[in-house]
């Protein structure tokens, strides 16, 4: 009897198993360096050279030191009418390329989530334009809106409904014709995650809203979308984010003209920074840009935790 209690008592004394927290942690940390380092050293750090950069006078070919000059950047921007209308130019190009990415999207990622044949070739085709680098793509559609030899001008021409019109240098057209490129360009990102959420709804639910006599549109409505919420909400929020830093595309397309009509807050940026040497007030118009994307991203979170019961 006391032999058992002895050997009890050991095994309740025997050392714990595995390495302590500590050295997890650094394990964990060591891990994570990889992917981290790099983060910080091409994201984070640039973004707070740039903070720091928008309270000095610093400019390109300048001889005299750089001078800390406080908010005075700030506040010229608040008078500089000519970027406030860039800021509204690129709210209009980011809400025209979302909303029409969302609803396009989605009606594709439906019409692919059926038992179509050659469907899955369909599902390759469809990302082809993502797979593009924006600067091909500008190229393409220059081609494309050509005033003289572009296919689309070539195809009213045939039709009869006139003679054409150069979209890319139209006052009136500039900017609806870039934004039909960025829908056609940001498309296949938008349908190819809705149509992996879709994928993830249980079928189940659906055979069940079917034999309880659910049409279509209720199907969508009580099973689909409820399953397809969150995943739309973010992609949406993301989209809007990218479409309102763009650059490259609409630089290659029109360059900002004609008279300003695609002149996105980036495009100013730049232009102030590259072509004017302005360093210390383009990148003051950064930090304005990084200050409305994270309250839109803060609100967005919030109301996501506000609503994570209901999704």
């Amino acid at each position: 009897m006391s032999s058992a209690t002895a050997r009890r008592r050991t095994v309740r004394r025997a050392p714990a198993t595995g390495p302590p927290r500590a050295t997890a942690d650094r394990g964990a940390w060591f891990l994570v360096l990889p992917a981290l380092i790099p983060i910080l050293l091409l994201s984070v750090g640039p973004l707070l050279y740039g903070i720091l950069l928008a309270f000095t006078d610093a400019q390109s070919g300048r001889t005299a030191p750089t001078r800390w000059i406080g908010g005075l950047n700030f506040r010229d921007l608040l008078h500089d009418t000519l970027f406030w209308e860039s800021f509204r130019i690129g709210l209009v190009w980011a809400v025209g390329v979302t909303v029409p990415q969302f609803l396009l999207g989605l009606g594709l990622a439906l019409l692919l989530d059926q038992d179509l044949r050659l469907g899955r070739l369909a599902r390759v085709l469809a990302i082809v334009p993502w797979a593009m680098p924006e600067v091909v793509v500008g190229i393409m559609w220059r081609l494309v809106y050509h005033p003289d030899a572009g296919i689309l001008n070539e195809t009213f021409r045939d039709l009869g409904l006139g003679d054409g019109r150069d979209w890319l240098s139209g006052l009136a057209t500039a900017l609806p014709a870039v934004i039909v490129v960025g829908v056609w360009a940001g498309l296949p990102q938008t349908t190819v995650t809705l149509l992996a959420g879709l994928q993830n709804t249980p079928r189940e639910l659906h055979e069940a809203a079917a034999v309880d006599g659910a049409g279509a549109w209720r199907r969508f409505r009580t099973v689909t979308w409820p399953a397809l919420k969150p995943i739309a909400l973010a992609i949406t929020a993301l989209n809007f984010i990218w479409n309102f830093n763009s650059f490259a595309l609409v630089y290659v397309l029109t360059g900002g003209g004609p008279g300003g009509r695609t002149w996105l807050p980036m495009l100013f940026a730049y232009e102030e920074a590259f072509r004017y040497g302005q360093f210390g007030y383009a990148a003051a118009m950064g930090c304005v840009m990084v200050a409305v994307i994270s309250v839109f991203l803060a609100l967005f979170l919030v109301g996501r935790l506000r609503g994570g019961d209901d999704t």
